[in-house]
């Protein structure tokens, strides 16, 4: 049976008790509402960036929500937001299209996941590429327990999909069968409950309530992403329909400055100065 899970609806902001200092300045006097939507990978850098931004100025309101990558782009380019998300490049029709402009501003890596007690932690890339396509459907296939392997996999409109669909699986087949999740914490959710599961999350997200996987003698980290080891790598970008508006360009900046980078590395990713 298809599992489904969803996340939730829209994050608001709120203040908190951290300091304003430095390039938050550039906010001051500075009123409006910022809407952001799409790719989920997004989420921890821009609810970081937002709730600073809210403390130091109370006039500045900022909404978050998820969706995926289509999403945000769909939804950017259609006027509905002003900073729509996403993990992958626009494709040129869509830039066409919505007349977007792409903001990259994070460089991210996407690892399998296995439940942290599975033994099976290091695999080929043909092995992986077999699992999702379902040649291979039995743990015991793996050294694991004789169970069946769940496959759990994103939505069309992920961006995280497509590039690992490209990426990881060379444009191969995944099984009809697979489980399917809106969003990187769900994907951790899911694979955490699941002894038998696999999936795939943005390397900022690892944690040690899921087992990331080594493909072909090569760990999902940011050390090996950054040298170029680690292949399954992509872009995160910010997009707006056109040039930005005041706030918004005030926000992309933030993100783009020196302390807006630093939030980016300490949500595990990768700072585009790197």
């Amino acid at each position: 049976m298809k599992l489904a899970i969803c996340l939730a609806g829209i994050f608001m902001i709120a203040g908190s008790s951290f300091a304003a200092a430095g390039d938050l300045d550039r906010f001051e006097g500075v009123k409006g509402t910022l809407r952001i939507a799409g790719g989920t990978a997004h989420i921890p850098v821009m609810k970081e960036a937002a709730k600073r931004i809210m403390t130091a100025n109370s006039d500045i309101k900022i909404t978050i929500a998820g969706g995926g990558s289509g999403v945000g782009i769909k939804q950017v380019g259609e006027g509905l937001v002003n900073i729509g998300n996403s993990g992958r490049k626009a494709t040129d029709d869509e830039i066409k299209r919505y007349g977007l402009k792409m903001h990259k501003f994070a460089i991210d890596g996407i690892a399998v996941v296995v439940n942290p007690k599975n033994p099976v932690v290091k695999m080929k890339k043909s092995e992986l590429m077999d699992i999702f396509s379902g040649k291979i459907n039995n743990w015991k296939t793996l050294g694991f327990k004789d169970r069946g392997i769940n496959v759990y996999t994103r939505d069309a409109s992920s961006g995280t999909r497509k590039v690992f669909w490209k990426k990881a699986l060379n444009k191969g087949k995944i099984i009809k069968s697979a489980n399917f999740v809106k969003s990187h914490g769900a994907m951790k959710s899911a694979i955490n409950v699941d002894p038998y599961g696999i999936g795939y999350i943005s390397v900022g997200y690892l944690d040690d309530t899921v087992g990331p996987v080594s493909l072909d003698g090569v760990s999902p980290t940011l050390e090996n992403v950054l040298k170029g080891d680690y292949k399954i790598a992509r872009g995160l970008y910010m997009n707006t329909k056109g040039e930005p508006s005041v706030l918004t360009r005030l926000f992309i900046d933030y993100i783009m400055s020196k302390k807006g980078q630093k939030i980016v590395e300490d949500k595990g990713y990768i700072a585009v100065g790197k």
